[in-house]
C-alpha cells in the first residue's frame, strides 16, 4: 500500500521538526531527521506564527502546547522615529481558533523535539553533515559526515531538505546555484528586555533609521531589527551596536538601560530554488527560498510548505496518490513565492524606508484605517494570509472519487 513509510529529514529547525510530527503522530510513517549541529538552535530568531501557520501546529497535535508557552499578540502598527503612530491593525488580540501566537523558535524548537521524541519510529541523529544525495528508482540516500570523523549512508522512500538558506541538500542537487539576489541592506537582529509604550509589534519608518520593534515573550523579551550599512563587517556592526540604538529607539538608551540577549546581522535575501522536487528528494521553507523577515513571510512561507508537503506524502503513504504529485509540491509552491511571498515581502521592507514607496506606504495605511474601523473586514485582510497555503489533498483519489 505504502511507498513513503521511511523519511528523512535534513535539518532539525522549525520545519523540519514541525513536518516530522505530523507525518509520524499522523500517519506512523517512520521518521529520521539529520543535523550537523549537536544540538537544537537556542537563539531566539524568529517568533510569530500567523494563522496558515497556526492550522498546521492544530494537526500535528502541538497547538495547545504552544499558545500554553507562547501568547496572541495585541496587533501591528507603524510609526514615525519620533513614535508618532501612522497606521495599525488589530489592536486587541484575535480570538479565533487559529489566530496568530507568538513563541520564539528556541522555545518552539525544544516543544517539537519532544513531541516528535514520544512517538515511535522516530529518531534524531546529531552531528551529522549532509556532504551529498544519491539516489535511484526505490530510495534516496543522505551521505553524511559525523562529528566524530565517520562517513556513512542514510536511506529512506524520500528525503526531504530542511536544512536552511545554506542547505547541504539543495547544493547536492544544484550546486551552488540559488537564483535571486542580496538586497542591498543589512539588518542586526537583538533581543532585548525593554520596551518603548509600543504596540506588541511596531515598524519605524525612516529613510536610515528604520527598524522593527516586537515583543516575544510574556516576560518582557523584545526584539529590534534594524538597518546598518551593508559594507560593514560583523565586528563593525557589533562595534557599532550601542550607537545605533541610541540613535534610533526612543530615549536615546545607553547600554546600560537594556539588557541585550543576543545579536545576529546578516544580510538580506530573496531566493528560490530552481526547482523543489528532484527524483525522491524535495526543498521546504529556507531550503528552498528566502526572503527579507518584515513581515514574517518567510517562517510563514516556509510552514505552509511543510502543510504542502505533508498532504503530498501522506497521500503517497495511503495510495491516495501517486509521486508525481511532488512535482505538481514544486510547481504550486514556487508559484506561490513568485507571486505572493516574493512581492509583499519587498514592498513590506521598501514600506520602512523607501521613499520611492510613498504612495504604496499612503495605500496601505488607507487600508489598515479601514481595517480598524470595520473589524469584520480587518478579519478578513489578517486571514488573507491563509492563501500561502495550498490543500493537496484536493487531488487524493478518494475525493476525486467522492465528486463523480
Amino acid at each position: 500500500m505504502s511507498l513513503a513509510t521511511i523519511v528523512v529529514i535534513v535539518g532539525a529547525g522549525p520545519s523540519g521538526l514541525l513536518l516530522a510530527v505530523m507525518l509520524a503522530r499522523n500517519k506512523g510513517i517512520k521518521v529520521t531527521i539529520l543535523d550537523a549541529d549537536t544540538k537544537i538552535n537556542d537563539n531566539p530568531r524568529a517568533a510569530h506564527y500567523a494563522p496558515s501557520a497556526v492550522y498546521d501546529f492544530h494537526r500535528a497535535g502541538i497547538l495547545d502546547d504552544v499558545r500554553k508557552q507562547g501568547f496572541t499578540p495585541k496587533g501591528v502598527c507603524w510609526r514615525r522615529k519620533d513614535t508618532t503612530f501612522l497606521a495599525g491593525m488589530g489592536r486587541e488580540p484575535e480570538q479565533s481558533q487559529y489566530a496568530m501566537v507568538v513563541l520564539p523558535l528556541d522555545r518552539l524548537g525544544p516543544l517539537l523535539v519532544r513531541h516528535f521524541e514520544s512517538l515511535p519510529n522516530t529518531q534524531i541523529l546529531w552531528g551529522h553533515k549532509v556532504v551529498g544525495i544519491e539516489q535511484d528508482e526505490k530510495e534516496a540516500r543522505v551521505v553524511v559526515q559525523t562529528s566524530d570523523g565517520e562517513s556513512k549512508k542514510i536511506g529512506g522512500d524520500y528525503v526531504v531538505g530542511a536544512d536552511g538558506a545554506s542547505s547541504g541538500v539543495r547544493q547536492a542537487l544544484f550546486g551552488r546555484e540559488y537564483p535571486g539576489e542580496t538586497l542591498d541592506k543589512q539588518i542586526v537582529y537583538l533581543p532585548f528586555d525593554e520596551k518603548f509604550d509600543y504596540w506588541d509589534s511596531n515598524f519605524i519608518v525612516h529613510p536610515t533609521d528604520w527598524y522593527m520593534a516586537a515583543k516575544i515573550t510574556t516576560d518582557g523579551l523584545w526584539r529590534v531589527t534594524y538597518g546598518d550599512d551593508a559594507n560593514l563587517t560583523r565586528e563593525e556592526i557589533v562595534e557599532r551596536q550601542p550607537m545605533r540604538y541610541e540613535q534610533i529607539l526612543p530615549g536615546n538608551p545607553k547600554p546600560g538601560d537594556y539588557k541585550l540577549i543576543s545579536m545576529n546581522p546578516y544580510k538580506l535575501q530573496q531566493r528560490c530554488a530552481p526547482s523543489f522536487r528532484v527524483g525522491r528528494v524535495v526543498l521546504v521553507a529556507d531550503a528552498a527560498h528566502l526572503c527579507n523577515p518584515f513581515g514574517g513571510l518567510g517562517l510563514t512561507g516556509g510552514f505552509a510548505d511543510v502543510g504542502s508537503l505533508y498532504d503530498c506524502l501522506a497521500g503517497i503513504h495511503d495510495d491516495e496518490l501517486d509521486d508525481s504529485i511532488l512535482d505538481k509540491y514544486s510547481e504550486i509552491r514556487i508559484k506561490i513565492w513568485r507571486e505572493m511571498i516574493d512581492p509583499l515581502s519587498r514592498a513590506n521592507f521598501h514600506r520602512l524606508w523607501d521613499e520611492n514607496a510613498k504612495k504604496e506606504r499612503e495605500e496601505f495605511f488607507a487600508m489598515c484605517e479601514k481595517a480598524l474601523d470595520d473589524p469584520l473586514w480587518g478579519k478578513g485582510v489578517a486571514e488573507s494570509v491563509h492563501s500561502v497555503r495550498h490543500d493537496f489533498t484536493q487531488y487524493y483519489k478518494s475525493k476525486a472519487k467522492a465528486t463523480e
